[in-house]
């Protein structure tokens, strides 16, 4: 693994730490990217890497970029990020994740987990044997934390009928086209908000058969991993891992709208003004996917002071998220420059990096 500093991710980053216990096989990277509205919280993510630099690319990315969606949301939070490298079976022990939480709490509050992609309630439960600073908790019905999927899918359930209203003129999801890439815990909770409305959709997963079920579930069609990138459509919602929207990716669009709840979409910088260009109208990715953390935010911070978090404070605050986009959007359509950039520049100028 080469220093992180050189990494072209790399982005002044407070803390980079590679966290190794041989006793447990627990290989990590805690990446905290600001702490200057709050402790970095972010997700930690349970993946299999076929290099260790992606592991580092990703926790910098994704720290960052937690440091732009926590302050877009307004929440009392900075940026971090943790990847826990997955063997080639995704061998997950209890030794694992005790040593895992032992990491968190030896960063003494600088970082505050939850889940993300390949880590669950349970998991989470376990690391916080071991540390107070984790969220994402089982929570009684009608309080805010649990598994922040739902509120995630909420939030850019809202986001996507705000881009309709917004490039297509329509104040309805009935009839509108949107293909879903990716129907776990997030895709799948979007596909079935739009359904509702009446949406049509086109869904893919790389495993096929989920999407084939949930296909089934709600009349959607499928296609393969491979296509659902170019099928024609109002809206391509992008639910997986992130950095599709490259060269070839933006090419192979025909959609007038991108808004999905992956992180790092654009895989550079620049294109998002490619997609700009084209005239396809872009979410940026950490202003619509907000919803979970806003949900294990509160739960963490009500924890903290030692009561319960009302669910309808985690609802009305998701409910700002369109509030949001529309602004970017507008500012964008006045100043020239694509959504991202008009995001990135709010998001910098509150954690006071611009």
């Amino acid at each position: 693994m080469t220093a992180f500093w050189t990494e072209p991710d790399y982005d002044d980053h407070e803390l980079v730490e590679l966290v190794r216990d041989p006793h447990s096989g627990l290989t990590a990277i805690i990446a905290v990217h600001s702490t200057h509205l709050g402790p970095g919280a972010g997700g930690t993510r349970f993946w299999h890497y076929a290099e260790p630099k992606d592991a580092m690319r990703d926790a910098l990315r994704l720290s960052r970029g937690m440091s732009y969606k926590n302050a877009m949301a307004g929440l009392p939070m900075g940026g971090g990020k943790a990847v826990i490298l997955a063997d080639e079976d995704g061998t997950k022990t209890p030794d694992l994740l005790a040593a895992f939480g032992d990491a968190v709490e030896a960063l003494g509050g600088k970082y505050v987990t939850a889940e993300d992609v390949g880590i669950g309630e349970a998991d989470m439960s376990a690391v916080a044997e071991r540390t107070s600073y984790v969220s994402g908790l089982p929570v009684e019905d009608g309080q805010a934390g649990g598994d922040p999927g739902p509120f995630t899918a909420m939030g850019i359930y809202l986001g996507i009928k705000a881009a309709v209203e917004h490039k297509l003129g329509k104040d309805s999801m009935e009839g509108v086209h949107v293909a879903i890439q990716g129907t776990g815990s997030v895709g799948g909770g979007v596909a079935r908000l739009l359904a509702k409305d009446g949406a049509k959709l086109t869904l893919s997963d790389i495993d096929e058969d989920r999407a084939a079920r949930l296909a089934s579930e709600l009349g959607a069609n499928t296609v393969s991993p491979d296509r659902i990138m170019g099928v024609t459509c109002d809206v391509f919602s992008p639910n997986a891992l992130g950095a599709i929207l490259d060269d070839e990716g933006v090419a192979r669009l025909d959609c007038a709208i991108v808004a999905g709840g992956a992180n790092n979409q654009l895989a550079r910088a620049h294109h998002g003004k490619v997609l700009a260009d084209r005239g396809i109208l872009y979410a940026p990715d950490y202003v619509i996917n907000a919803g979970g953390i806003i949900s294990v935010t509160l739960e963490y911070l009500c924890r903290t002071e030692g009561q319960p978090c009302d669910i309808n404070e985690v609802r009305k605050r998701i409910a700002q998220i369109p509030e949001r986009l529309v602004e970017i959007w507008r500012e964008s359509e006045r100043s020239d420059l694509s959504p991202d950039v008009v995001a990135d520049r709010m998001a910098q100028e509150r954690i006071g990096r611009r």
